[in-house]
């Protein structure tokens, strides 16, 4: 495994960390070029949670920030002081970041994880449960708060807000909708949807693909093995 990427996200990144918050990372990885010619081919993800760090091969990578997928994402638009792995194949990386980004995908998968987590809500109950779920619950109204702000920010700018400018404000809209105003969580997601349609986006119908496929195989190419094969490999 040739690390290409990483750094912390979360909430450390977005300024929502408080003491004992967890601590999460992402990275991108690049198997072997000749592992994926065998009978075995390389995972795709490495996934641990203690600590708790999500690693995609470069490929799985790319498909993923392609779909719009906003923890993919995100990556490529850290603050600096969040990396913690940068090669020259990561800087290229974030350096196509805009290739990545098309529309009606950050548009889907914005509103599409923040549906999720007005999901998760609205299965808590009245707000009279336990403190413990009462916590948990004000998480998912802030995962959904940031996300909306991120994905219309994203989708009217071209350009993706990491470190929250306003974190008290996540805050409180967490506090409240934990104390059982989902009336509150379901507004706002309605308003992003108008948002949504009525915002005016430099974004393209269609993300850059061939810039991220000249990248891949640029990847494959740096790592495939450094001598040729023998010639007994080659049959001759």
């Amino acid at each position: 495994m040739h690390l290409l990427l990483s750094g912390i996200v979360g909430s450390v990144a977005y300024g929502l960390a408080r003491p004992g918050s967890d601590v999460d990372r992402i990275g991108v990885f690049a198997a072997p070029t000749v592992a994926f010619h065998g009978l075995h081919p390389p995972r795709e993800s490495v996934v641990t949670t203690d600590p708790d760090v999500t690693l995609h091969e470069a490929g799985k990578y790319a498909r993923l920030a392609l779909s719009g997928n906003p923890t993919a994402i995100e990556l490529m638009w850290l603050p600096d002081d969040c990396y913690e792995t940068r090669t020259e194949l990561g800087d290229r990386l974030i350096g196509i970041r805009s290739a990545f980004l098309s529309a009606p995908r950050v548009r889907a998968a914005y509103l599409g994880y923040a549906a999720q987590q007005f999901r998760k809500l609205a299965t808590r109950g009245d707000g009279t449960f336990s403190a413990d779920t009462r916590r948990r619950t004000a998480k998912h109204a802030r995962h959904l708060a940031r996300l909306l702000h991120q994905g219309r920010l994203l989708y009217a700018t071209g350009v993706l807000e990491i470190r929250l400018a306003d974190p008290e404000r996540f805050r409180a809209f967490g506090e409240r909708v934990g104390g059982g105003d989902l009336a509150e969580a379901q507004a706002l997601l309605t308003k992003a949807e108008r948002d949504f349609d009525t915002a005016r986006t430099p974004l393209p119908e269609r993300p850059d693909s061939v810039t991220v496929e000249r990248w891949l195989l640029d990847v494959r190419a740096a790592h495939l093995p450094s001598v040729g094969l023998s010639p007994s490999a080659r049959g001759v």
